[in-house]
């Protein structure tokens, strides 16, 4: 069982929330065309909304849709814009290969492109194995709601949930509007 390292933003609870009943809500979108066509287990998608989870987000959507990328945008503008979610995370189709069209299908959806948060996941990425440079995946915001691509294996989307730990709580605060101060503490 992963031990995620908590970073507490002052003024702020449990991943950031304010107060204990308004906990930040998640969905997760896995890209895969054998899953979505029942030919795969999807196991990346589990575990991620697991990491999810035990980050303290409420995960109230899990999706496995069609490497497509007007299906891919379809569902996410369907979690931002009538789910409401503070945060969709996605695993799978940010490769090289012709059908891995996760990056472009959020790029279709967001307003503003948050580089960092996909940089560090290639970076951390990196340092476990080489082949993390070849994600393509991308991080920005569409509205209020913060999109995260990660890679499609559970491996990755573990690795993935380490480098998001420290800064997703913060992220998902400020994309709402509510923690504008940026003194953290940590708590060791």
């Amino acid at each position: 069982m992963p031990c995620w390292r908590f970073l507490v933003v002052q003024g702020a609870s449990t991943f950031g929330a304010k107060d204990k009943s308004m906990a930040y809500t998640a969905a997760v979108i896995t890209a895969s065309d054998k899953g979505a066509a029942g030919l795969r287990e999807d196991t990346s998608g589990p575990t991620l909304a697991q990491g999810l989870r035990e980050m303290g987000l409420e995960v109230i959507d899990q999706r496995i849709v069609a490497d497509d990328e007007t299906l891919l945008s379809e569902a996410m503008i369907d979690l931002c814009d009538t789910l409401h979610v503070d945060t969709i995370v996605t695993t799978g189709g940010t490769g090289l290969t012709p059908r891995d069209r996760t990056p472009e299908a959020t790029q279709r959806v967001i307003d503003r492109l948050v580089p960092g948060i996909a940089e560090a996941l290639r970076s951390d990425g990196y340092r476990k194995t080489p082949r993390a440079v070849l994600s393509r995946g991308i991080c920005g915001l569409r509205g209020r709601c913060l999109i995260i691509n990660l890679p499609g294996s559970p491996k990755a989307v573990r690795d993935g949930l380490e480098t998001l730990a420290p800064m997703l709580s913060h992220a998902i605060q400020m994309a709402r509007g509510e923690s504008l101060e940026h003194n953290v503490k940590s708590n060791d």
